[in-house]
């Protein structure tokens, strides 16, 4: 099913666990890692495609997931000729997808990678969210980073608080250091005050 302009609806999933962290799947007998996607059939809606998919490639059901996102457009990426069966060269120009972005609500033993006879990965792992591009067929990194890029503001705060908390900690590091190896200078006396009764030091309440 194609678009008029040749491109295949198609939906892609970022799955996050507890601690953001993001599923990240080999594909099957390759050295590529990516997101799981798969095509939208006639007569489904992007979110029943997405529920499919996401059970024929990481084995999940509804009841594992919550949603929490999606991107607001489709978001398109064309296939290199080299890629295309022959007898679809000419008409087919690549997908257009809509990004869904979920978070994990069962638990790791919920993911099975042979919950069908046509399994799309052999290996996964929880990685960052921002995923290390060069890792993904090169014709797709535009979009997967357009993705991360609009669905990064939806992220459970839990990630905001733990950024800001190690930043904080951080802080109280270094400035910790900075008086270890460099003791405080001991503030001098003010110095009497001259004749107009004015003292030449500058008040500690202008600082």
């Amino acid at each position: 099913m194609l678009d008029r302009d040749g491109f295949r609806p198609n939906v892609g999933i970022i799955l996050l666990n507890q601690k953001n962290q993001v599923f990240w799947g080999k594909r099957i007998r390759t050295h590529s890692w990516q997101f799981p996607q798969g095509g939208i059939d006639r007569g489904e809606t992007p979110e029943q495609a997405m529920f499919r998919e996401l059970h024929e490639e990481v084995g999940l059901h509804p009841e594992h997931v919550a949603i929490v996102a999606r991107t607001r457009d489709w978001l398109r990426y064309e296939v290199p000729d080299r890629y295309i069966r022959r007898d679809a060269r000419g008409h087919y120009k690549g997908q257009k997808q809509i990004w869904y972005l979920l978070q994990l609500t069962g638990h790791d033993w919920n993911l099975n990678l042979r919950a069908t006879d046509h399994p799309e990965f052999d290996a996964w792992r929880w990685n960052d969210y921002w995923v290390p591009l060069e890792a993904v067929v090169e014709f797709k990194r535009g979009v997967y980073e357009m993705a991360l890029t609009e669905l990064a503001r939806f992220l459970p705060r839990n990630e905001i608080r733990n950024r800001y908390l190690r930043s904080s900690q951080r802080a109280r590091d270094q400035e910790s250091a900075a008086w270890t190896t460099e003791p405080p200078t001991p503030v001098s006396p003010s110095p009497a005050p001259s004749g107009d009764g004015v003292s030449d030091a500058t008040p500690l309440d202008t600082l």
